[in-house]
C-alpha cells in the first residue's frame, strides 16, 4: 500500500508542477528546490525528484549536474524548429489515417473535448491536454507507432507554447472539421485543414512570443544572427535546453 501511495504523490505532483510551467506560473530558467516542493506537497525527496525526472522526459524541466532542476529555456530557433517539425509530422501522419481510420477511432475523436467551460489559465490547461490527445489519437491512427511517439514528445515540449493560442472556445469545431475529412476519407482535405490549424497556430505563437512574452521567456538574437536564450533574472545560472536529458 505506502507503494501506492508513492506514485500517486509522484503523478499529483508532476500533474502541478506541469501546470504551473504551461500557465506560466513558473518562469523560464527558475529553479525548482526540491526541498521547497517536498515541504509545499508535504512529501518525501523521492516523489518529488520522481515527478521532475519525468518532467525532464517531456523537455519541460532540465537537469544541471551538481546545481539541481530548473524549468527549460527555449530559444526562437529550437521553438520555431519544433513547429516546423510538428507540420511535417502531423502532415504525414493525417494522410497516412485519411486512408485507414476506422469508425471506431472516428468515435474516440469525437468524445476528446469536454467543451468550452471558461478563459481561465487551469482550464487552458485542460484544453491544451485534450488538444495533444486530439493530435496523437490522429496520429495513432496512421498505424505508424514511432510516428506518434515522435508527435506526442513534440506536443510535450510544446504544451507552454500552444497554450498561447488560446483557441478553447474554438477547438471543438476546428477539429469536427478535420473529423469529417477524415470520416470521408477524404486526404487531400484532411490535409489541408490540419494545415491550416498548424499554420494559424504557429502564427499566433511566434506573434505573440516575439511582440509580448520575449522578457519572459528570455529570448533574444544575438548579433551573430544565433538565436539563443537569455540569461533570467533570477541568480540561479542559465540551463541551456540541450541539458535537458534524453528527450531532446
Amino acid at each position: 500500500m505506502p507503494k501506492k501511495k508513492g506514485r500517486a504523490s509522484k503523478h499529483i505532483i508532476y500533474k502541478k508542477i506541469r501546470s504551473d510551467i504551461i500557465t506560466g506560473k513558473k518562469n523560464p530558467g527558475e529553479r525548482l528546490s526540491i526541498d521547497r516542493l517536498k515541504e509545499k506537497f508535504g512529501t518525501s525527496v523521492t516523489p518529488v525528484r520522481d515527478a521532475l525526472q519525468m518532467l525532464n522526459q517531456e523537455d519541460l524541466v532540465a537537469i544541471k549536474p551538481r546545481s539541481g532542476y530548473y524549468v527549460a529555456l527555449v530559444s526562437l530557433k529550437e521553438l520555431n524548429d519544433m513547429l516546423e517539425l510538428r507540420k511535417i509530422l502531423e502532415l504525414a501522419a493525417v494522410e497516412r489515417t485519411a486512408e485507414r481510420i476506422t469508425p471506431e477511432q472516428i468515435v474516440r475523436l469525437e468524445t476528446v473535448h469536454a467543451g468550452y467551460t471558461n478563459d481561465e489559465d487551469e482550464t487552458y490547461s485542460r484544453y491544451t491536454e485534450e488538444n495533444k490527445t486530439f493530435h496523437c489519437l490522429v496520429a495513432e491512427a496512421s498505424g505508424n507507432h514511432e510516428l506518434a511517439k515522435q508527435i506526442k514528445h513534440l506536443h510535450d515540449r510544446l504544451a507552454r507554447f500552444t497554450i498561447i493560442v488560446r483557441s478553447g472556445k474554438y477547438m471543438i469545431d476546428i477539429h469536427g472539421r478535420l473529423i469529417a475529412r477524415l470520416k470521408a476519407h477524404d486526404v487531400p482535405g484532411a490535409r489541408k485543414t490540419l494545415e491550416k490549424e498548424l499554420d494559424e497556430g504557429k502564427a499566433v505563437i511566434m506573434d505573440r512570443i516575439m511582440q509580448e512574452e520575449a522578457g519572459s521567456w528570455h529570448m533574444g538574437i544575438a548579433f551573430s544572427g544565433q538565436v539563443t536564450a537569455q540569461s533570467p533574472p533570477d541568480p540561479a545560472p542559465q540551463v541551456p535546453h540541450q541539458e535537458a536529458g534524453s528527450g531532446g
